[in-house]
């Protein structure tokens, strides 16, 4: 096989043997293509979302009505990209589970691949997510010939309470921080 020096070559930041359907809570991170600010503004320190990010709000509050087994967690809307907690949970559900486990690998044949996604993963779940709000962004929005998100997401396995609250302050924070941000300052120039 050849590689395409052309092409950009796209690495996974997922963890190789993990089973990202098993239980637990997960950080998530997904941006908008060519980090265009679609979902509002930010005034005072505060996102004040338009109609395409309050219909990204409501698509992702709807979720856990799709997929039983998930909860969502804290989120917060940017002008350009969404960061959020989502739990993937077992049965009766008393909170976000911050107790993941390490990496717990499959069998070759259940692993996610191209094409091939595996029930109740968070790619899958995310995938779906990105699917709806995309599909609801070309039909009541006027933009069918945009893409509404960036390939893939980027996410982080929240391990402990520790790391569950420090990515909490994170999202809370981020409206207020948003001056300080990259995406605020290359926007500018």
């Amino acid at each position: 096989m050849t590689f395409n020096n052309s092409s950009p070559h796209r690495q996974s930041v997922r963890l190789p043997d993990f089973d990202y359907s098993q239980p637990g809570a997960y950080f998530v991170t997904i941006v908008t293509q060519d980090r265009k600010m679609l979902f509002g503004q930010i005034v005072g320190g505060e996102m004040v979302l338009n109609d395409i990010g309050r219909m990204v709000n409501d698509l992702w509050i709807d979720m856990p009505n799709h997929y039983p087994n998930v909860e969502i967690g804290e989120f917060v809307i940017m002008p350009n990209h969404f960061h959020g907690i989502i739990a993937i949970c077992v049965g009766e559900s008393q909170g976000i589970n911050v107790g993941a486990r390490h990496a717990v690998p499959r069998p070759f044949s259940e692993k996610e691949g191209f094409g091939k996604p595996v029930s109740g993963s968070i790619s899958t779940i995310l995938r779906s997510f990105k699917s709806a709000t995309t599909k609801a962004f070309h039909e009541f929005f006027g933009h069918a010939e945009e893409s509404l998100w960036q390939r893939s997401f980027y996410e982080h396995v929240i391990r402990n309470e520790r790391d569950y609250r420090a990515i909490y302050e994170y999202i809370v924070a981020n409206p207020m921080n948003w001056e300080m941000d990259d995406e605020f300052n290359s926007k500018k120039g």
